[in-house]
């Protein structure tokens, strides 16, 4: 029987060669820009098993937080900026965190005992929202973002400020997300993101990265859950999965998150040129 061999052009090698060198650099960039995120989550989790000598679940979480930033601060892992961003992010976590978790809105809470609670929310679940803003900082750095056909801040902020105010007015006047979600598409419809992982620069739709990014903190949600990080109302007597509708809110969320970022690295960008 006549064998058959597959030639494979040395141009055509060299192509998937570097196709292949692209992808593992891109996979252990998003590694390394996890970083908070994934020891976070790991911590999380292990918490619900390991012995805390009598200390609070969301207490020890909270000094692991602290702990983690000092660690990635201190080896360079992260920069001095991207700490300040992860610092405004908690703080505007918790003040979600604070609202959603009142007893007369009652959106999801934290039922375990915490000496580290304010009105019901622990200091922690602020370093959740914190996570995101620090996986976006880190990739920026990392994989050197740029943007094409960036709307200015007369719109791009404005339109954050609206997306969070509506997770609060929501439960008073009605949910417009989804007049928000076309208000980001006619303003960022133009918008590409480049992200070079080794040599070769890529791009894509900025749109499509919220509903990506969304989508994956969508499932370390329900993985979260599952841990017991919070409850939601239907979660009381038995684990359920958190509904898919979740992914938008998540998305709405990184929308924030990338806005504020990148309007800080064009602002300190333009700030550094004039110094110059």
């Amino acid at each position: 029987m006549n064998s058959m061999v597959i030639a494979v052009s040395p141009s055509r090698w060299e192509k998937i060669k570097s196709l292949t060198g692209e992808f593992f650099a891109f996979t252990q960039k998003q590694i390394q820009a996890c970083i908070f995120a994934g020891s976070f989550f790991v911590l999380l989790a292990a918490s619900k098993y390991l012995p805390l000598l009598g200390m609070p679940r969301y207490d020890f979480l909270l000094m692991a937080a602290i702990v983690l930033q000092i660690i990635l601060l201190v080896s360079k892992l992260e920069t001095p900026d991207e700490l300040k961003t992860i610092c405004v992010f908690h703080v505007l976590g918790l003040c979600l965190e604070i609202f959603k978790t009142h007893p007369a809105i009652g959106s999801w809470s934290y039922p375990e005992f915490a000496y580290s609670k304010i009105f019901g929310a622990p200091l922690y679940a602020g370093f959740m929202h914190a996570a995101v803003a620090s996986y976006v900082a880190q990739s920026w750095r990392l994989l050197d973002l740029k943007l094409e056909n960036y709307p200015s801040y007369s719109l791009s902020l404005p339109l954050a400020g609206l997306i969070y105010l509506n997770f609060f007015t929501h439960h008073f006047i009605g949910d417009f997300r989804w007049w928000l979600c076309a208000a980001l598409i006619l303003v960022f419809r133009k918008t590409r993101i480049y992200f070079r992982p080794r040599k070769h620069e890529y791009h894509m739709p900025l749109l499509c990265s919220f509903v990506l990014i969304g989508f994956f903190i969508w499932i370390a949600e329900n993985i979260s859950t599952f841990f017991g990080a919070w409850v939601y109302p239907n979660q009381g007597s038995f684990w359920q999965h958190v509904h898919a509708g979740k992914i938008s809110s998540w998305s709405l969320l990184v929308v924030i998150t990338i806005i504020i970022v990148a309007d800080l690295k064009h602002i300190k960008q333009g700030r550094t040129q004039q110094g110059n």
